[in-house]
C-alpha cells in the first residue's frame, strides 16, 4: 500500500513512525540502542545510530511532520540536515507535542497534513 505522508513523534528513547493515507495506516516503533536514560534535558547527546534508523523509516514518504515533547526532534533536523539532504525537502513541519497516544498523534498529522496540503492545493490526504 502507498502512504503520502508519515509523521514522527520522538524523544531521545523512542520514536513512534505512522505512514497513513486518507483510508489506511502502518505504524513503527524505533527504539535507541543506549542503555542510558536521557533526563529530559539538553545534557545528553543523542545516539546517531537511532536518528539514522528514524530517517530510514520514513525515506519513501512524500511529506514529514516531526513532533515531539524535547529537544530530539531539534536533533534529527540537525543529523537531517548533515547527513540526508533529501528528506529535508520533505520535512513541512516541527511541532512541540507532548506524549499522545499513536490515535492521538494520527489524527494531529491528519489535521496538520489537511492544513499543508489545502494551502499547496494538493487534495492527497482528503
Amino acid at each position: 500500500m502507498s502512504f503520502n505522508h508519515a509523521v514522527i513523534w520522538l524523544d531521545h528513547q523512542e520514536a513512534h513512525i505512522i505512514h497513513f493515507n486518507p483510508v489506511a495506516a502502518e505504524n513503527e516503533v524505533i527504539k535507541t540502542h543506549s542503555t542510558h536514560p536521557h533526563n529530559g534535558g539538553a545534557h545528553g547527546k543523542i545516539e546517531q545510530s537511532y536518528l539514522h534508523d528514524v530517517i530510514h523509516a520514513v525515506a519513501n514518504a512524500r511529506e514529514v511532520l516531526i513532533v515531539g515533547p524535547g529537544s530530539a526532534k531539534s536533533e534529527l533536523m540537525k543529523h537531517v540536515a548533515r547527513h540526508d539532504h533529501a528528506l529535508s525537502d520533505k520535512i513541512v513541519g516541527v511541532e512541540t507535542v507532548d506524549h499522545p497516544s499513536d490515535g492521538q498523534l494520527l489524527a494531529y498529522a491528519k489535521k496538520y497534513f489537511l492544513k499543508v496540503d489545502n494551502m499547496k492545493g494538493d487534495a492527497a490526504i482528503h
